[in-house]
């Protein structure tokens, strides 16, 4: 919010510099961002005086103007307003001078006559919104004096937190200027001549939905004229940063950036009957809005409408039809309090935010609402004239008192590790509008709301009751005015404490499984992605599996439903996926189709899925390759495929020191290759899908590469686990043996089935067996492969003999003949 301090000053007397004021802001709560000298970008406009005025000879739209700075001799300058006459006093920009804008006035010819500077308009200084005629200033302004000295300010950009709607206004930080200072904060008068008819005669108000507008406050002016709002108003509205629109619009965003109360003005002319009624929109109604849209209204668009159909999308923007405009002569005033949550999400839900909707959507207090009707009344029969009707429209006249809140001090003290007696946390509470009474028996201190209220019975004689005040609806627990103390005596001076209990030495992380899966596939060359969990219906049905890949460390099951989006910001993020194939298989497309073909990424995410209300979520890796891996000195470019991608799924599972690792051909997936796809398990650690997408998905979903592999892992650990603990073993005394063994086997053979038959057969002297071959081609006949591993022998107890090692490789040879039809290749 940007604060001229000029303006701030009419409601609290600032005793400190700006820069003090802004760290005291800072230290509470209301983070000063930046501090703006506005106006200066005024170099060398000064006050002058016009001497005479006349004709140009060649010009009949333009005069020459004699003008006096003060000093040195009377300037000629050429202007073509109509406004100005002799004796005025008008800002000049001599030759030199620069306006808003970078703009540079220098002496110049017009029209055969020398101009030695211009005079300026409100709009080229930037102070107000007329561009037409020259800014007369006040006879009274001295003579060749800086423009900046009599009308630049300093703009203070204040961050009010969310909690803190109640400070979205001057009288707002009026108030903490004053718990920091303890300067009285200066109310603006509200008092206003009713001069008219009763307003029960010409304006009722009917609220169908008194859930979302509680109340509802409206007054009624008639006769007025719509013109341009007073110079220092509009001077104001520009420093603050919003734009002078007319007397009576000014007037309304003026009391929303004092008291921080929007209000709208309609033009009484608009409203039917002289009846509002604020209730829901009907299904088809449209209504063209302030900015020329068109909108087609919800049934959950909260309007403000007359029997004609709907004048305003409340707390949002009002209608053009009922616009104030300079035919405008009878205006209805609308203050009203509106449910924060309706105004946020029909904010949402037509893309409209504005400084009004900001305020209604951190809430405000009820009485507000009589408040900003009266000031915005005052204001504009004050500026535009006009009767003010007698009396107020008013659908809830009841107004709050102040909210009983207990507290006990010594809790207080114990919360912010201080020593602060009962009264001391008395005047503290007192500067910012909080009294404080003894409390009484049934008085019962709140200590927590959510997620379900915890309540302590305090001793009477030791504790206090907190009267809030209607504003501050953030306060509402104990800690809260343990914050709010140590706020106003000032955050610095709590001093910095130790904690009593001794911390652990060591904390091992949640989150090792995950890192280490994390480091593994970087090192291997893999880049880790993060992809949006919202996706569109297509990429649901597009993406699901027959059999679902099974969830491990007694995770929930995957399956189900997909949870949909309430308020989704579009169809394509509709729906919370519930696999991460195919928000990868988007990864890989898009960086084909910016030219990269080898693409190797991981994910580590979630599924969702619901069973009728009720929600679930399971982690899983996902990884994608496309193209080829990158080479290096000593491992050269390979194209992605199966076995690379199962060669990832191994160095996983060697890294977090899993046993057992088994695979299953896939065939009866259809958006994977029938043969180029497997299943991978490892008992209840390990259970995933691996393979190669269908040809036919990939023309689907426009993806430009000729091969893309993907797997999706279910793994003990992903979502909160750690490694399991490396143990030592002693160096063996024997040496290994190792043998190599080519067998040939049917090209339809699984090798998991030839690895599964020579360590049945191996026994325990089998230590190590890893597939390094797989060949295809003379001298074997169609139809064969030939699939080499290495096995390694060793006993614990002697060196083995040439002749066990033989004796092993016939047993498995015999093994491998009998169980899958194989024979060693010689």
């Amino acid at each position: 919010m940007r604060v001229p301090l000029s303006w701030l000053a009419e409601y609290v007397d600032l005793e400190l510099s700006t820069d003090q004021l802004a760290e005291r802001l800072t230290l509470l709560g209301m983070e000063v961002q930046s501090v703006e000298r506005w106006g200066a970008d005024w170099q060398n406009v000064v006050v002058g005086e016009i001497l005479t005025v006349a004709s140009h000879p060649r010009a009949d739209r333009l005069s020459l103007a004699t003008v006096t700075v003060g000093s040195g001799e009377p300037l000629e300058i050429v202007c073509g307003a109509t406004n100005i006459a002799p004796g005025q006093r008008v800002p000049v920009a001599l030759p030199g001078a620069e306006l808003p804008g970078g703009r540079r006035i220098e002496r110049a010819e017009k029209m055969g006559v020398v101009s030695n500077g211009m005079l300026c308009s409100g709009d080229e200084l930037g102070l107000t919104s007329d561009a037409d005629g020259i800014l007369i200033l006040d006879g009274n302004a001295a003579l060749g004096a800086d423009l900046g000295d009599l009308f630049a300010d300093t703009v203070l950009d204040v961050d009010v937190k969310p909690n803190r709607g109640d400070a979205l206004s001057l009288i707002g930080l009026a108030r903490e200027v004053s718990a920091a200072t303890g300067a009285p904060v200066r109310w603006p008068p509200i008092d206003v001549s009713e001069d008219g008819p009763p307003i029960e005669s010409l304006l009722n108000v009917e609220v169908a939905e008194p859930e979302l507008c509680p109340r509802f406050v409206g007054r009624w002016i008639a006769g007025l004229g719509v013109r341009s709002a007073p110079d220092r108003v509009q001077m104001r509205l520009r420093a603050a940063g919003m734009r002078p629109v007319s007397n009576v619009v000014d007037a309304s965003n003026y009391v929303m950036l004092e008291l921080g109360k929007p209000t709208h003005t309609f033009d009484a002319a608009a409203v039917h009957e002289g009846r509002l009624i604020v209730r829901t929109a009907r299904a088809g109604e449209r209504l063209e809005t302030l900015d020329h849209v068109n909108r087609e209204l919800t049934p959950a668009t909260l309007v403000i409408a007359d029997p004609g159909g709907p004048l305003a999308i409340a707390g949002i923007m009002g209608a053009a039809s009922s616009e104030v405009s300079e035919a405008t002569r009878d205006v209805v005033i609308e203050s009203a309090i509106f449910d924060p949550v309706s105004i946020r999400r029909t904010g949402q839900r037509f893309g409209l935010r504005s400084e009004a909707s900001l305020r209604f959507e951190k809430g405000q207090e009820s009485r507000v609402a009589r408040i900003g009707a009266d000031r915005v009344a005052r204001l504009i029969a004050e500026w535009a004239g006009g009767t003010v009707a007698r009396g107020r429209v008013d659908t809830n006249p009841e107004e709050p008192g102040p909210l009983r809140l207990p507290f006990r001090p010594v809790r207080i003290n114990r919360l912010l590790g201080i020593e602060l007696g009962p009264e001391e946390q008395r005047r503290y509470l007192e500067r910012v509008g909080i009294q404080t009474e003894a409390a009484s028996t049934g008085d019962i201190v709140p200590v927590a709301l959510e997620p379900q209220p915890f309540l302590a019975e305090p001793v009477p004689a030791e504790a206090l009751v907190a009267m809030i005040p209607t504003w501050r609806s953030d306060l509402r627990i104990e800690a809260d005015l343990a914050e709010e103390i140590a706020r106003v005596r000032g955050y610095e001076t709590v001093p910095s404490i130790t904690p009593h209990t001794i911390m652990p030495g060591y904390r091992p992380s949640p989150l090792e499984v995950r890192d280490a899966v994390r480091e593994t596939l970087v090192g291997a060359g893999l880049t880790e992605v993060l992809t949006p969990a919202l996706v569109s219906p297509r990429h649901i049905e597009s993406f699901r599996l027959r059999t679902n890949v099974p969830s491990v460390d007694d995770e929930p099951a995957p399956g189900g439903d997909p949870v949909t989006v309430t308020n989704p910001l579009s169809s394509q993020h509709s729906l919370l996926r519930q696999s991460l194939i195919g928000s990868l298989l988007e990864v890989v497309a898009g960086n084909a189709r910016h030219g990269r073909e080898d693409v190797a990424v991981f994910e580590v995410g979630k599924g969702y899925a619901r069973d009728g209300d009720r929600a679930r979520e399971w982690w899983r890796l996902g990884f994608a390759l496309a193209g080829a891996s990158w080479g290096s000195w000593d491992r050269p470019s390979q194209s992605f495929d199966l076995d690379g991608a199962k060669g990832f799924v191994e160095l996983i599972a060697d890294r977090l020191r899993l046993r057992g690792l088994a695979w299953r051909a896939e065939a009866d997936e259809p958006i994977f290759h029938p043969g180029r796809t497997a299943r991978v398990s490892a008992g209840r650690a390990v259970q995933g899908i691996v393979g190669e997408l269908h040809p036919g998905l990939l023309d689907d979903w426009d993806v430009r590469s000729e091969r893309v592999v993907v797997a999706e892992l279910a793994i003990a650990g992903l979502s909160v686990g750690q490694l399991a603990p490396v143990r030592a073993s002693a160096p063996p005394r024997f040496p290994p043996i190792e043998r190599d063994l080519a067998v040939i086997v049917s090209e339809d053979r699984a090798v998991a089935d030839v690895a599964q038959v020579i360590r049945s057969s191996g026994g325990n002297l089998l230590r190590e067996l890893r597939l390094f071959d797989i060949y295809r081609g003379t001298p074997l006949g169609a139809g064969e492969k030939s699939v080499a591993h290495r096995l390694v022998f060793q006993a614990e107890e002697r060196t083995l003999t040439e002749a066990e090692i033989d004796t092993l490789v016939v047993r498995i040879g015999e093994a491998l003949a009998r169980n899958v039809d194989g024979r060693l290749r010689s």
